[in-house]
Formats: C-alpha cells, structure tokens, sequence
C-alpha cells in the first residue's frame, strides 16, 4: 500500500510538473514576444527581451523532462492493464518530449538571429531568415502535438479502465483529446485549426494532477482479480515511503 500511495503522489506531481512548465513557458515567456504578422517587431521584442525567450525555451526543456516522468509514473501505474498499450504510449511520450526540445534549437537561431539584425541596424536580407526559424519552430511544436494525442489516448483509456481516478475525468481527457488531433492534422497540413478545438482539454492535466494530489487514486488490492473490493488510498496517512514532493 505504501507504494501505491507514494505512486499517487507522483502521478498527480507529474501531472502538474508538466502542465504548469508548459502554460508558463508559451503564455507567460513566449507569447508576448511574438507580434503576429511583424516578423521585425518580433525581431526587436526578443532582442529586447533576450531573457524571456531564454526563460522559455528552458521551461520547454524542463516540459520535456516532465512529459517523460509523466509517460514513467503512468506505465508503472498502468502496465498491469495492458503492457504493450502501455510501452507502446510511453514510448509516443518520449517521442513527444524528443520532438519538443528539438524545436527549441529553432528558437535559440531566432534569438541570434533577432540580436544580429537589431545590432546590424535592421537588414532587410535578415527578415526571411527569422521567418523561416519562427515557422521552424512553431512547425516543431506543432508536430510534437502528435505523439501526445497518440500516446495521451493510450493511457487514458488504460487509466479508465483501471479505474485508478473517477471515470468522468478520465472521459474527460479521452473525449478531448480527438478534437486536438484533428487542429494538429490541419495545421501540418497548412490550414488554421480553431481555437475551441483545443480549450476543452487545457484545464484537464491541472484538474486531474490537483485530484490526485488531493484525494489520492483506487488501488485493487489484486489487479487480477477484477472481484477484490477497491480502496480509496488516504495521501494523508504518514509513511516512510510519503514525502512532500
């Protein structure tokens, strides 16, 4: 029981790691230094500001990290339900986090790229080149979408059928995740994918991290035996495995 309870901890901390990393690196970091349709006014932000564009890629880097101690804590949880389901979307995970720390490298060139052209008195010959890096980049983020849609529909439906969490919420993720997959496929595919296609999963991780977290996740005493009663793990009873996270 101990280390199902410290399992628990990790999967809702996981949740959480990778979820908060992400929201703060794009909206609080990234975003602000990105004016659409002015590749020169981006150019002179991220010149400006070469900290924040910093700061995000490292908490893009940090997002991969987590996304792949996500993909861990779920196979340890989740494995006994179906192995190769799990391996297969941990191994999507990992693809995800590899995918998402390369388009960064995107992003350091458009830093460089942003300072030269600010310092060089703004060269018109260095407007395709931030162009091209910017739309290297979002391209990069873009497809790293796939592997999770992919691996994030395995492992939810392995969760549901665990029975670990609420089955509502679990629903909740499996349901959202499709309309992102299809915005993914249609900008790869050079077409704008509407916002509402993604928002219904965004408070998701932060609300299923937070649960788990709270009120910790059922544990078949023998997951074998579908018939063994299920308890409910109380995160709040000392343990020497416990430890704040």
């Amino acid at each position: 029981m101990q280390s199902v309870n410290h399992s628990s901890r990790l999967l809702g901390f996981a949740f959480l790691l990778q979820a908060v990393t992400s929201l703060v690196s794009g909206a609080v970091f990234l975003k602000p230094l990105l004016v659409a349709d002015d590749i020169n006014a981006t150019m002179t932000k991220i010149a400006d500001n070469p900290l924040l564009l910093r700061a995000s890629i490292f908490g893009d880097v940090i997002t991969a990290i987590g996304i792949v101690f996500l993909g861990a804590v779920l196979l340890v949880c989740l494995r006994q339900q179906h192995e190769t389901f799990a391996f297969i979307a941990f191994g999507l995970y990992i693809f995800e986090a590899g995918l998402l720390a390369a388009s960064r490298v995107a992003a350091f060139s458009l830093l460089r790229i942003s300072e030269t052209f600010v310092t060089s008195g703004q060269p018109a010959a260095l407007q395709a080149s931030a162009t091209v890096t910017l739309e290297t980049m979002n391209f990069g983020y873009t497809l790293h979408m796939l592997p999770f849609c992919v691996g994030g529909m395995l492992f939810y439906y392995l969760l549901y059928k665990a029975n670990l969490v609420p089955r509502l919420m679990t629903l909740w993720g499996l349901v959202t995740i499709p309309p992102m997959l299809i915005g993914t496929l249609l900008v790869i595919a050079g077409n704008t994918a509407p916002t509402y296609l993604y928002i219904p999963y965004i408070p998701f991780e932060f609300v299923i991290g937070l649960w788990i977290l709270v009120r910790g996740i059922k544990h078949h005493a023998a997951l074998n035996q579908p018939q063994v009663a299920v308890t409910t793990i109380d995160m709040n009873k000392p343990s020497r495995l416990t430890g704040n996270i």
